[in-house]
């Protein structure tokens, strides 16, 4: 394997560098070895799920190489063509619909919420998306379980509403009215009976996210009071 290029982007757990004509390096951050994630993408891709394709893995683990995709995450474009939010948030939903479908590959530990035998993303959100040439792309799945589908709806329903806006003031204002219209077309797409009955469990487990500030966390408990006083908790 030889050296990454430039950083492209930096995250929680890694970092992305450019490696090669079409390929990227993921490294974590702290010698954490990748190989469980690349099995679950090279096993989604084979389901015809779209994640990068992947390339090699170092022998420890730590570096992945894979496709590179070119394009903006469905968050940058909800922010330069906020016109897009309802079709972005449609398109979430059904890649949720999508992976749900797919049963978790034997050995996969449980995730929160009910038991179920879907695959399950636990970070699918508008970052998590790239909107490449053919179609978006999901990326980062380092949380990947076996659960229920309705719990990683209410994640991603809750991180939706809740997570801080990371552009400009004016920009965050505008996005912010239009949170809902996105969590509308989003959660739009399934029967939402099953995803509020999971609504507490799942913020009781993502609180103990340390990567969640006391404001984030507020609201999605915000989001669980709301619910439960409209009795549909």
């Amino acid at each position: 394997m030889t050296g990454p290029g430039p950083l492209i982007a930096s995250g929680r757990d890694a970092e992305i560098f450019a490696y090669g004509p079409g390929l990227v390096l993921r490294r974590s951050r702290d010698g954490r070895s990748i190989a469980a994630e690349a099995k679950v993408m090279e096993y989604v891709r084979g389901h015809g799920y779209p994640v990068p394709a992947i390339d090699h893995l170092s022998d420890d683990g730590t570096d992945l190489v894979m496709e590179r995709i070119e394009g903006l995450s469905m968050g940058d474009v909800l922010v330069r063509k906020p016109w897009t939010l309802k079709a972005n948030g449609a398109l979430l939903g059904e890649l949720h619909r999508r992976l749900h479908e797919i049963p978790a590959p034997e050995g996969l530990a449980g995730g929160p919420g009910p038991a179920g035998s879907a695959l399950v993303h636990l970070d699918l959100h508008p970052l998590n998306v790239l909107i490449g040439p053919h179609g978006p792309v999901v990326i980062d799945w380092s949380n990947a379980r076996k659960g229920a589908g309705p719990s990683d709806v209410a994640l991603a329903w809750v991180l939706m509403m809740a997570g801080e806006i990371p552009v400009g003031r004016l920009k965050a204002a505008l996005l912010g009215r239009g949170r809902r219209m996105l969590v509308d077309a989003f959660t739009g797409c399934f029967d939402l009976g099953p995803v509020r009955a999971t609504l507490r469990a799942i913020v009781e487990w993502k609180v103990t996210d340390p990567h969640m500030s006391e404001a984030e966390q507020e609201r999605m408990w915000d989001v669980v009071r709301r619910e439960e006083r409209r009795g549909t908790v």
